[in-house]
């Protein structure tokens, strides 16, 4: 039911509309008169006396995602179920309607990941932190999001994997920082309460009889730390996010909400997620599953007493009786004191939020104005603009003056296709058909799948464009793809329209497929990826195609062969294992991919070089002893000097560039080692024709070191090599001298 309610998204406006629950208003009795309105104290004590001054049977019933609140204190309804993936989204806690009845829609996060560009992704993070406040404010919903999902994607039919930032741990990490601080806001309160989920070892929705709710991923302590926790060590350690999720999954026999070791142990206190008493909420109906999916706990009331007891806070509900609080307390497995810190978290993030301040609050001014401004419709259509990725292109693109276009396929001219899931109702959606006919061009188009149709448009054109690909029908909250294959009804059709002899580009949405058909397709001139757009989608890929802007998107996931499914989801491991029969996962493990994971083209060409003043060696002690942990905290943040990258444009077209830099080893750290890693990246805007510039890419010992069996984070000495992107436009020697070095020492479970 979750899947669907936030797939649809405005289609249950009308449903969210009788749950929206005004602010509490600390200017009327009877709470004026409890401490949690008293300005002049610390969060703490002002979460801590409205809990006190609440009766047993009150707090049994807050501990929930849909809280009643308690009428004689004062203190309203609030849910704290809202939603935020790429804008404020269909979710119980949100009313679309009033002044607020849609929000800014931007694409989906696998493809704004494609720009490698933080600034981009703090901005957008900005906007919605901004309109989501703006809901809060005004009674449309709470002021805690649970957005961004961090879950590395670690396998391409993971139905989830279009929510994410990609497949690599750099680019997570990067994205994750940006998104937290551009939603959280720069004030002493939160914009928003952020959620960081699913903690931990989440990306799987249902395969070969396994589903999530019983699903136990069974991890190596080297390959937990290495790469599915280092996002939430981001959210946690280094910007202490306002929230977190536990996820439906066990790791290594443990459900993740109800594992003091992920809750407790590495949270709270190796992370040190303590300083605002941060709050962790189940995932939805989540609480349930320790009972009935993992048959980790004997009743239900068990399983509630359990995860409270780790350390979760909050169970989220949607329809009731995925948990039972009641049954823990009465039992006596679940004390008052636990109920009590609980709630003191939860409340304690909202005055932290300013959620008790009304117009004193830092956020009070935020208002219907600040939702769907011309910033934000600017800011969507250069997302799309930055992101999308050029696959192919033997000179078909950008389109030449004057051509008449045939635009067909299912989501030429189909605006739901373009939202994707987690959305809300945009202010409006421009399709790929809409923006041809804006922009003055001759467009012949076909309604509906029929590819007689298809071919009789292309037929009286001069260039043919596709629309293909996948829709969230293929892939989706709860369900997993089985295949990673263009449809063969799909390439029938491209089949077709090839054989017209005219050119052919094919845009494709969703999810990555096998494109190898295409690629070896000679009558296929060129190939975009597009994903899900947002409201902006169709006018950001016409500008594409028509040349007005210029390709820069790089792949942030790999492109693996159809058959690559033969490898079982279940299998977490990362690394080759020829008894399992798994040739490895990601481009840090899998050398076969039909296109690797930062890969894209452009429309002119580049050159690359290191900087002079880039290191050829350095001394591991002076590494360590010169990082002032003051500043950094952590021997891992510590900045390792300077990684500049000149490019220089070698064509006549203006384009941006992002500059990938990986790091490999043949003699550094444990064996098996990886092919290669992302050690940095950043994007250069608008390196004219002939013109050059330079970029300066941020890097730290984190970025250079590896994992032992045991989880610790090792600087080991040898020989890196540097490479400049996938195609390999320059490389450079890094030697790594003296001992090796522990940056952070792993807890054992």
């Amino acid at each position: 039911m979750k899947a669907q309610l936030l797939v649809l998204g405005s289609s249950v406006a009308s449903v969210l509309a009788a749950n929206a629950c005004p602010p509490s208003d600390c200017s009327k009795a009877p709470l004026k008169n409890n401490k949690v309105c008293d300005r002049s104290l610390g969060p703490t004590e002002r979460a801590a006396a409205l809990v006190a001054a609440m009766s047993r049977d009150e707090k049994i019933a807050n501990l929930v995602s849909k809280s009643p609140g308690v009428s004689r204190l004062g203190l309203n309804c609030y849910n704290w179920w809202n939603e935020a993936l790429h804008g404020v989204a269909g979710a119980p806690g949100i009313d679309f309607n009033g002044d607020f009845k849609t929000a800014t829609s931007f694409p989906m996060p696998i493809l704004t990941a494609a720009a490698f560009d933080d600034d981009l992704v703090f901005k957008i993070a900005s906007i919605i932190g901004q309109e989501s406040r703006a809901f809060g404010n005004n009674g449309k919903s709470g002021l805690d999001y649970w957005t961004p999902n961090v879950n590395p994607f670690r396998d391409p039919r993971w139905g989830r994997g279009s929510e994410t930032p990609g497949e690599d741990v750099a680019r997570v990490n990067g994205y994750t920082e940006a998104f937290v601080r551009g939603m959280e806001g720069n004030k002493t309160q939160r914009q928003i309460i952020v959620t960081c989920k699913h903690y931990a070892g989440y990306d799987l929705e249902a395969w070969g009889g396994v589903d999530r709710h019983n699903f136990n991923a069974k991890i190596t302590p080297q390959e937990l730390v290495e790469y599915y926790m280092p996002p939430f060590r981001v959210c946690a350690r280094d910007m202490n996010v306002g929230s977190f999720m536990c996820s439906y999954n066990a790791v290594n026999g443990v459900p993740s909400c109800g594992s003091k070791y992920l809750l407790q142990t590495i949270l709270r206190e190796h992370w040190n997620w303590t300083s605002h008493n941060n709050y962790i909420t189940s995932d939805c109906e989540g609480v349930a599953d320790l009972s009935r999916g993992h048959k980790f706990s004997p009743s239900l009331a068990a399983g509630t007493a359990a995860a409270f007891n780790a350390g979760m806070d909050n169970s989220c509900e949607y329809s009731g009786g995925s948990s039972d609080i009641k049954g823990a307390v009465n039992s006596g497995a679940l004390s008052e004191a636990t109920m009590n810190r609980a709630l003191t978290r939860q409340y304690e993030g909202l005055v932290r939020a300013g959620y008790f301040d009304g117009s004193a609050s830092q956020y009070a001014s935020f208002g219907a104005s600040h939702v769907n401004t011309d910033a934000a419709k600017k800011l969507a259509l250069q997302s799309v603009v930055d992101s999308v990725v050029l696959l192919k292109n033997n000179g078909t693109l950008p389109l030449k003056a004057g051509a008449k276009v045939a635009m067909v396929g299912f989501w030429a001219d189909d605006k739901t296709k373009l939202r994707g899931g987690y959305s809300g109702p945009p202010p409006y959606l421009i399709t790929p058909v809409g923006a041809a006919k804006d922009l003055g061009l001759t467009v012949t188009t076909a309604s509906g799948t029929s590819a007689d149709a298809y071919v009789s448009a292309g037929q009286k054109s001069d260039i043919i464009i596709y629309f293909g690909g996948l829709d969230t029908g293929a892939a989706a909250e709860g369900k997993d793809r089985t295949s990673i294959a263009w449809p063969s009804d799909q390439l029938t059709t491209i089949q077709r329209l090839s054989n017209l002899g005219k050119p052919l580009v094919v845009v494709s949405m969703g999810d990555q497929v096998d494109n190898t058909p295409l690629l070896s397709n000679k009558g296929v001139g060129a190939i975009m990826w597009a994903s899900w757009p947002g409201q902006e989608g169709g006018s950001g890929i016409m500008q594409l195609i028509t040349g007005k802007k210029a390709p820069a998107g790089r792949l942030p996931v790999t492109q693996y062969p159809s058959s690559y499914t033969s490898l079982a989801m279940t299998d977490m491991n990362l690394r080759p294992n020829t008894a399992t029969k798994n040739p490895g996962r990601t481009y840090m493990w899998y050398p076969g991919a039909v296109q690797p994971f930062g890969y894209g083209l452009h429309y002119t060409s580049f050159e690359a070089a290191f900087g002079e003043d880039v290191p050829k060696s350095l001394a591991i002690e002076d590494l360590v002893a010169g990082c002032d942990l003051k500043t950094v905290k952590y021997l891992d943040k510590c900045p390792i000097p300077g990684l500049k990258v000149s490019v220089k444009n070698t064509g006549s077209v203006t384009s941006d560039y992002v500059a990938l830099v990986f790091v490999s080893s043949d003699d550094a750290g444990p064996t098996p080692r990886p092919i290669k890693q992302l050690a940095a990246y950043g994007r250069a805007r608008d390196i004219t024709g002939a013109g050059s510039k330079d970029v300066t890419l941020k890097w730290t010992l984190a970025n250079l070191a590896r994992h032992d069996a045991k989880g610790n984070m090792v600087l080991y000495p040898g020989t890196y090599t540097l490479t400049v992107d996938v195609q390999g436009l320059t490389t450079r020697k890094l030697v790594l001298t003296g001992k090796e070095v522990v940056l952070d020492n792993w807890p054992a479970a």
